[in-house]
């Protein structure tokens, strides 16, 4: 196995603090101790203890201390992160979850395990679950393995069980004591009304009320935002009335559970009749949600929408929502307890069917508007927005293959979020949600529309992955289904695919066929959208690798200018490739470094780890024309383990391989083996985000010109083609960024 360099940084996806952690402080000793001791610490307790505050601090306590113990004392050198997994239902989805949160891009087939065990296997860093408890075994499961095989890695958990693995140290989390609670309570209190003090007169109904509420800081923040209106003593007062009622139906638990089923039983009697519906309501939503699918999915005769925002500002001001500022706008949660709470009052009268299709019909109405949108200057929100709304999309999914009369809804769901799987680095969730819709028997003729979409979708994401074999039965089972059922777009798209398909494979005049046929279907059905101008940019590519540079140019010209016009970013990266690789072909290195420093930054912005590596090789060749040798080493080799993450490297083709192996032969020619491998090692340390910032930062002009390169020698073929063209490319050509005149020999 390849060895990583121990190297300094700063890391990692903590979130900062919204309100500052009252107390703990020896909790947060003890649980600092224990993960210097163990590399699995479970932090468990009730419900509302503060079991993930806690956890969060101490995990942000280690990496301040990692970080000032100095590089060679770092325990967490690649960064502490956090998993949250407490909206997470499908137990396939655990792992996906889990390499999202660690920053992973993957677009194989190899199962997620097998990926988070390689990226883990070499780094060392801190690794934070929250929110397991539905998923316990399967929890269990997968950090055995990854504690296993990854020596490097800690585990901070956080849950209310432990995980009962071998070596795992728990810390039981008891509420705080009377002194602390006492504390947290007056602090937000105070936030909520900045009137509010402890004082003599009211002190002894406030240390009686923590005493009620057991100390358990949800109870105590839930009680806090009602002293906004209600003194002391009338808040004790309601609770001391309401404690048997609230405490119904759990008789024999723990004292604890039952202070917290009071506080939110509590919260619950004092909201008015509409609240309480809303509160349940909301309760279908998973993560986050914004007002406008509040009003659509929970307004009704008996919650007029124009009601539902004054009536959600009501749920914020007593502390059972939370207003957060994201990337997709101000958006709400619901702390998971209350949202269960609230959910077992929507099954009562029986309601939850109807507001989870609610919730569905909301997610594919707002999957569909992401698509068009996504043709436009819009395209970086819409992908923010499905990124926030991924926990809720997975619902909507799920809600439709519930019920084999609607899983053509998830086909068309799952056809539709093709640019998120396909454009934002999440092909292997993809794939396993087009998998699901199109098991064998579900929707096959009553709604062959969404079928067909799901269809060449799934042949478009198996292509991109690799997996030649089911990309080509999705696709040709599209073309016959378009045909017997007369769908032109659908046709359309299978035949486009099936180019992409022969593009990777290397057969470049299949490719040019297929992709020029796609072309004009397309136009005949007045179809243009980013997959239209996608097919153009793959045309220009099987033209450019076939040693018509005129052509590919002059598609990508017309690719550049509609996205220009249009706002759209994300296709426009690929025809920048083809414009930067036929501007080093003409010996315009400056170009090319131009063309793909944008590239670089819009591939990046999307997370499309494809068009990203295949910019970084080209711009690792162009560095390397431009008589830098040891920083085109260090550019090589950050893009190598980013192939791990897309797959069989540059798809197996010897058309895109041949910028790396140019690369490597020109700048080893210069460098020597030895020093060539510490430059490229030196670059596969780096992070994504180092590799893009390093490739955005221009090198240093060289003072004279620099001694001309060599032409590969040996009997690589694909090192020696003209330009990079790999076999079966014209061989009579000047090799790619070759300055007019200088010697190829």
């Amino acid at each position: 196995m390849r060895q990583r360099p121990v190297q300094h940084r700063t890391c990692g996806n903590l979130p900062s603090e919204l309100s500052r952690l009252v107390g703990r402080g020896a909790e947060l000793s003890e649980v600092g101790r224990l993960l210097e001791a163990s590399r699995l610490v479970t932090v468990t307790g009730v419900g509302g203890v503060g079991k993930s505050r806690l956890a969060l601090a101490a995990a942000r306590e280690a990496a301040e201390a990692d970080a000032a113990a100095g590089p060679a004392q770092e325990r967490y050198c690649d960064g502490v992160w956090l998993a949250e997994l407490s909206c997470v239902r499908d137990p396939a989805l655990l792992e996906l979850t889990l390499a999202e949160s660690l920053g992973l891009t993957d677009h194989t087939t190899r199962p997620p395990r097998t990926v988070l065990a390689e990226h883990l296997a070499e780094r060392r860093l801190l690794l934070v679950l929250d929110g397991f408890e539905q998923l316990v075994d399967e929890t269990a499961g997968l950090l055995r393995e990854l504690l296993r095989r990854s020596p490097g890695l800690r585990v901070l958990a956080a849950g209310r069980r432990p995980l009962d693995l071998d070596g795992e140290q728990t810390f039981p989390l008891a509420p705080p004591g009377p002194d602390e609670a006492l504390e947290l309570l007056a602090e937000r209190a105070a936030t909520a009304d900045p009137g509010f003090a402890v004082t003599a007169a009211n002190r002894a109904a406030l240390e009686e009320l923590c005493s009620r509420l057991d100390g358990i800081p949800l109870a105590l923040e839930l009680a806090a935002a009602r002293l906004r209106v209600l003194s002391p003593e009338q808040v004790l007062t309601r609770l001391e009335d309401r404690f048997a009622l609230l405490t119904g139906g759990v008789r024999g638990a723990l004292p604890r559970h039952r202070a917290l089923r009071t506080a939110i039983g509590w919260s619950h009697e004092l909201c008015t009749a509409q609240e309480r519906l809303l509160w349940a309501r909301l309760s279908v939503f998973a993560g986050h949600f914004d007002l406008d699918a509040a009003e659509y999915v929970c307004a009704g005769a008996d919650l007029p929408v124009e009601s539902v925002l004054d009536v959600l500002g009501e749920l914020l001001a007593q502390s059972l929502l939370a207003r957060e500022e994201t990337a997709a706008g101000v958006r709400y949660r619901m702390l998971e307890t209350v949202r269960v709470y609230g959910a077992g009052w929507l099954e009562s009268p029986g309601d939850a069917g109807r507001l989870r299709r609610r919730h569905r019909d909301w997610y594919l109405g707002l999957a569909t508007w992401c698509e068009l949108d996504w043709f436009s200057p819009r395209q970086q929100e819409v992908a923010a927005l499905v990124e926030a709304e991924l926990p809720n999309l997975r619902l909507a999914l799920e809600c439709s293959l519930d019920d084999p009369d609607e899983a053509h809804l998830g086909q068309y769901l799952a056809g539709t979020l093709w640019f998120y799987w396909a454009g934002c680095g999440r092909l292997t969730e993809g794939r396993y949600w087009l998998d699901r819709t199109l098991e064998p028997g579900t929707a096959q003729s009553e709604h062959p529309g969404s079928r067909l979409k799901a269809l060449w979708v799934l042949g478009y994401v198996a292509a991109l992955q690799g997996d030649a074999v089911a990309s080509m039965s999705a696709l040709y089972e599209c073309r016959d289904g378009a045909a017997r059922t007369g769908n032109p777009v659908a046709a359309a798209y299978a035949v486009h695919r099936l180019g992409c398909l022969a593009l990777v494979s290397d057969d470049m005049a299949r490719a040019g066929e297929l992709l020029g046929s796609a072309l004009e279907r397309y136009r005949e059905a007045g179809e243009l959208n980013s997959n239209v101008l996608m097919c153009q940019v793959e045309l220009a590519m099987a033209l450019a690798f076939q040693g018509d540079l005129a052509g590919a140019l002059s598609l990508c010209r017309e690719v550049q200018d509609i996205c220009e016009e249009r706002g759209e970013r994300w296709t426009k990266a690929y025809a920048l490739y083809v414009l930067a690789y036929a501007a080093l072909e003409a010996g315009g290195a400056a170009e090319a470094r131009r063309l793909l420093t944008e590239c670089v930054t819009i591939n990046h912005t999307f997370r499309d780890r494809v068009g990203l590596v295949l910019a970084l090789e080209l711009l690792a060749l162009v560095t390397a024309v431009e008589g830098h040798p040891a920083e085109a080493a260090v550019l090589q080799g950050a893009a190598e383990p980013m192939w791990d993450g897309v797959g069989l490297q540059l798809f197996g083709s010897g058309y895109f391989n041949a910028p790396r192996l140019m690369c490597r032969e020109r700048a080893g020619e210069l460098l020597g083996a030895e020093r060539y491998e510490a430059c490229a090692q030196h670059g596969r340390s780096l992070s994504p985000e180092e590799a893009v910032e390093r490739a955005l930062r221009a090198p240093e002009p060289v003072p004279a010109a620099p001694d001309p390169l060599p032409r590969p020698r040996g009997g690589d073929a694909a090192a020696t083609a003209g330009g990079p063209v790999g076999p079966g490319g014209p061989k009579n050509r000047k090799p790619v960024g070759s300055p007019k005149g200088e010697p190829t020999g």
